[in-house]
């Protein structure tokens, strides 16, 4: 599919951490001018912020950033996202509206916006700031193959994108959008582990990230099963095998089962 060659202006409603890390993103990527992108939230502190650190176009109301933008991107928090939608949902109508708000469902915000809004449905995650995200879209009905084209640009300047169903969009909240915490948690124990063996802060924390950076390149680029990658890393009454027992003993897999789980579950509640 083509992409747009004309780009649109977007305006973020929110400019939180997912908001920023998609406008440090796209800045990064070449695709957009800072003149192009507008933010609206009502902490000054943070469009200031904002400002300073990419020279975004900012201000302090939502019509504000509605009346700016080609594209409206909804970054805010899902306890405020209905308060939102009724103070800008009608000038939502005829613009494309991609949602970043976990657990908030098409229908909710095209009933907000009438029938005719173009609505698409995504899940980002924090990643998209260093060009390594993860995003899926869910698209809402009546949107436009170049809409859904320019949707794909906005997220694939920032990592990978794939296309859902929309009813397994709280799993992917769950998994990818919740994932990053996962593995920091994972950097920071394992950090910690070579420091309790002797090694600086520094060099433990740098052998961890990249221990994990690599290995989750092998996976994406191999298109192995993690498990056959496992396996090729153990060795018969070695050191690796040794710590895996050691990991199964304490749960390590069903606790991230039950991560994930829990997370696509509070994804639901939120948007129930």
């Amino acid at each position: 599919m083509s992409s747009p060659t004309v780009m649109p202006k977007i305006s973020f409603v929110g400019g939180g951490r997912m908001a920023e890390a998609l406008i440090s993103g796209v800045l990064s990527s070449g695709g957009y001018k800072a003149e192009q992108i507008y933010v609206a939230d009502p902490d000054t502190a943070r469009l200031d912020h904002l400002k300073q650190q990419y020279g975004i176009q900012i201000g302090a109301t939502n019509h504000e950033a509605v009346v700016s933008g080609d594209v409206i991107v909804l970054a805010v928090k899902p306890q405020v996202t209905a308060v939102v939608l009724k103070e800008i949902g009608d000038g939502l109508a005829k613009r494309l509206v991609i949602s970043v708000v976990a657990g908030m469902p098409l229908m909710r915000i095209i009933e907000a916006c009438g029938p005719q809004a173009r609505v698409i449905r995504a899940m980002p995650n924090t990643p998209a700031m260093v060009g390594e995200g993860m995003t899926a879209l869910a698209i809402g009905p009546g949107v436009g193959e170049s809409e859904v084209a320019c949707a794909r640009q906005l997220f694939e300047s920032v990592g990978q994108v794939v296309s859902v169903d929309e009813r397994f969009m709280d799993a992917v909240t769950g998994l990818s959008g919740s994932g990053p915490a996962y593995v920091f948690l994972m950097i920071e124990a394992m950090a910690d582990g070579g420091v309790k063996m002797g090694l600086s802060r520094e060099t433990a924390s740098l052998l961890a990230a990249q221990t994990v950076l690599g290995a989750a390149r092998m996976v994406l680029e191999t298109r192995q099963h993690p498990a056959q990658l496992k396996d090729q890393v153990v060795s018969p009454g070695g050191t690796t095998i040794a710590g895996l027992h050691r990991l199964e003993q304490g749960g390590l897999r069903g606790l991230l089962i039950d991560a994930v789980e829990a997370a696509t579950q509070r994804s639901q509640e939120l948007g129930g």
